[in-house]
């Protein structure tokens, strides 16, 4: 049985430049980069390597990028960190559809006397700048806006979102949870404007258990974690260095962003028409929206039980994000969608490694899956 693999925003298969560095650490280069020894030496040259590789690919210095265990330690790392902070101010600004990571962990912050607004999106996902200047006084603190929405992939107008928050608020920090985008679309964090911003290995066919947070030279944040003084302070505990050299093997991996994007739509332009010659097939997403990731609905069936039916012949999507683990996605219902067809919502999230071959796939499939399963 052929396996389609369509769940990549939930994570990736580890590309073999990857695997061999990570192996090739493990192996040979297994020291720990803090002793003074030729082979910690060795190992904190990896290490350095792989900070250059990624700050080459957002457009940063080395001294700014900062190892963590995960996006998710990233988001948290920054948000947590203005419990120091409060002199600055009080107000946090979010969306209603950031990443459980940033909304679970700004909730925690009122707890401390911090005020949270959250911007709701409009139909395709998108804020709006309005009120963004709106909500943005002397007294915020942080705004925390996620670059690509991990279920619908509606991208956020960053860039716009940045001059704003600066002429209304010069002293607020603006944070990007850029998981999603990262090594998908070009990202110059000066161009972006922002202060802060996360990412991932394993989005990108890297390993999971590292990512990394971006801190702007001059802005500083609260260690989250405390200890040994690595990562300059920022991040205690022994790097892992395989992972970290992992990260760097996918991020060389890459192919150059603005082609990859290219042939990215013309597979998602095909999904896109394929499936919208079923008839049970709603598509939530549109025809112009971020090309690896598709909302799509079978009408009148819970997507669980359509989910299992691909399941069972080899193909992998979502019913969302993969941090949901089954509950109905806010993010629909923060969109507007009705909850019938919440309740019948698939992700598909491609890679450059799927093909028009795997869409034909599960094109077949799900027809099939509508004449076969009991409506619910």
């Amino acid at each position: 049985m052929q396996t389609v693999y369509l769940d990549n925003s939930s994570t990736t298969k580890p590309c073999e430049k990857a695997v061999e560095y990570i192996t090739d650490s493990l192996k040979t280069n297994w020291g720990n980069p803090s002793s003074l020894h030729t082979m910690g030496i060795e190992a904190e040259i990896k290490v350095s390597e792989a900070r250059k590789e990624i700050a080459n690919l957002i457009h940063c210095r080395e001294d700014e990028i900062t190892f963590t265990g995960s996006g998710t330690e990233a988001n948290n790392t920054v948000i947590m960190s203005l419990i120091n902070k409060k002199h600055i101010g009080n107000r946090i600004i979010t969306t209603s559809i950031e990443h459980p990571s940033v909304l679970e962990t700004v909730k925690r912050l009122e707890d401390f006397g911090f005020e949270v607004i959250f911007l709701k999106p409009d139909s395709n996902g998108v804020i709006s700048l309005k009120e963004l200047e709106e909500a943005t006084n002397e007294n915020t603190s942080l705004v925390s806006i996620m670059l690509v929405n991990n279920e619908i992939g509606s991208v956020q107008p960053i860039a716009e979102a940045a001059k704003i928050i600066k002429k209304k608020s010069p002293k607020a920090l603006f944070h990007c949870d850029a998981v999603q985008g990262f090594g998908k679309l070009p990202i110059n964090v000066s161009a972006l404007g922002v202060d802060f911003l996360s990412a991932s290995a394993h989005k990108i066919h890297g390993p999971k258990g590292i990512g990394f947070l971006y801190c702007k030279k001059g802005t500083n944040f609260s260690p989250f974690i405390t200890g040994g003084g690595q990562e300059k302070g920022l991040r205690s505990g022994t790097e892992a260095v395989p992972l970290i050299c992992g990260f760097a093997g996918a991020v060389e991996a890459l192919p150059e962003l603005n082609s990859q994007l290219k042939k990215q739509q013309e597979l998602y332009n095909y999904a896109y028409d394929k499936l919208s010659e079923i008839n049970s097939v709603k598509i939530n997403t549109g025809r112009n929206s971020f090309p690896y990731i598709m909302s799509i609905a079978l009408e009148g069936y819970r997507s669980e039980t359509v989910l299992h039916f691909l399941d069972g012949k080899g193909i992998y999507v979502s019913s969302g994000s993969a941090c949901s683990k089954g509950k109905l996605s806010f993010v629909l219902k923060e969109i507007g969608l009705d909850k019938k067809i919440i309740d019948s919502t698939l992700r598909l999230s491609f890679s450059r490694y799927n093909t028009k071959e795997d869409i034909d796939i599960l094109c077949r499939e799900l027809y099939n899956a509508a004449k076969t399963l009991r409506k619910a």
